[in-house]
């Protein structure tokens, strides 16, 4: 056995789920030796006090629990099912490899230069940001915050430092002007919001009206136009992508009315998926509940006589 491994083997009077369950609801960093690396050992573990209800109703817990833990599983396994649907969905629906159904005009090749003009975000730095004011998207926000597109944004400005920098509209879309690698440069996203907005520095702005900014900012996404981004980018410790460079950048695009039904499918499949993590998020919430009454002692399972 590795050293910084510990075996703990219970008695007869404990189960060793339910003293699984406890050690992980009871926690062991704040006994733990802290030096550079976190470390516990028998004086930690001997010491520690635990209420034991009786074998039988032990078992009951950690049946409930058991119950917690196989919605939660059952709940990753369908998302992680459903991303793999979405993704598989992505790669054939916007190469045009599978078309939906009544689409049948042909594609065409074109340029972002050519879809729009391209807008440069200006002003915003960190301390200017509020809790509420004008609605604003920074650049780093493009990374850690939305993925393809957004109709809120997480930051606001006050007016003065809104009316300085560049307002943004439904529908553009957002580049990030700069990057710690080529392969993340020019990360896209789509503002879909109805009320006004403003953009700050280190962002590209693409307004066009005709494409669907949810299609479009998908497709920037994609490993075939992300190639080509990394491909314009310029720098090595931080990575920049300017307007020109942008705007050469070239798309295959079916006619608007396919784009738009294209766009409705990703965005049903990214709502289910948002349903299912709500779901997940709720089925965890209820374990730790479960945990924090069942194995404390505060509530008690009935017998299975009186359930």
């Amino acid at each position: 056995m590795d050293t910084n491994v510990m075996a703990l083997t219970p008695g007869v009077e404990i189960d060793s789920q339910f003293l699984y369950y406890w050690l992980g609801h009871r926690g062991l960093w704040d006994i733990a030796d802290v030096t550079s690396v976190p470390q516990i050992n028998n004086k930690h573990i001997i010491p520690l006090e635990i209420e034991l209800p009786t074998i039988v109703e032990q078992l009951r817990i950690v049946s409930a629990l058991r119950d917690a833990d196989d919605l939660i599983s059952t709940l990753e396994r369908l998302i992680a099912k459903k991303e793999a649907i979405k993704q598989g969905m992505m790669q054939q629906l916007l190469t045009g490899r599978t078309r939906l159904p009544g689409f049948e005009d042909k594609w065409i090749t074109t340029t972002f230069g050519q879809l729009g003009v391209i807008l440069k975000g200006r002003g915003i730095k960190r301390d200017d940001v509020r809790t509420v004011g004008t609605p604003c998207i920074r650049y780093g926000e493009l990374y850690t915050d939305f993925v393809d597109y957004t109709a809120s944004t997480r930051s606001f400005v006050g007016q003065e430092v809104a009316s300085t920098a560049l307002p943004i509209r439904s529908g553009d879309l957002l580049f990030a002007g700069s990057g710690e690698t080529r392969t993340e440069i020019g990360i896209c996203v789509a503002y879909i919001g109805d009320g006004p907005a403003v953009a700050g520095g280190d962002i590209l702005v693409l307004r066009g009206n005709t494409f669907n900014s949810i299609y479009l900012a998908t497709l920037a996404n994609t490993p075939v136009v992300t190639n080509q981004k990394a491909r314009a980018g310029q720098g090595d410790a931080v990575v920049h992508i300017n307007s020109r460079a942008l705007a050469a950048i070239s798309v295959s695009l079916p006619p608007r009315p396919e784009q738009d039904a294209i766009a409705k499918v990703l965005v049903d499949a990214d709502q289910e998926l948002q349903s299912l993590h709500e779901r997940l998020r709720k089925a965890r919430a209820i374990k730790t509940g479960m945990m924090q009454q069942l194995l404390t002692g505060r509530t008690r399972l009935p017998a299975e006589s009186e359930a």
